[in-house]
């Protein structure tokens, strides 16, 4: 579960470790930014069915942003994928 949380959490850890500094933590803010918006969407949806699917919507909305984030990153920064 650690290794999981820092490969997500760890600028050092996840594909973002081949950027500047300055380009990590600005990505690094913009998927927080971005996640806290997805959780308060389902978080304050919860009451309400059609809300819920909003907020089910949004987080796997911002799964997939996180990953093509990730992807694009490793893409644009290994050569060898």
């Amino acid at each position: 579960m650690q290794e999981s949380y820092e490969v997500i959490m760890d600028d050092r850890k996840n594909p973002l470790q081949r950027l500047p500094k300055a380009q990590r933590f600005q990505l690094m803010v913009y998927l927080s930014v971005m996640w806290t918006t997805v959780f308060s969407l389902a978080i304050g949806s919860y009451g309400y069915w059609g809300e819920l699917i909003i907020g089910h919507v949004a987080v796997a909305i911002g799964v997939a942003i996180t990953g093509l984030t990730f992807r694009q990153v490793r893409k644009r920064t290994d050569p060898d994928q």
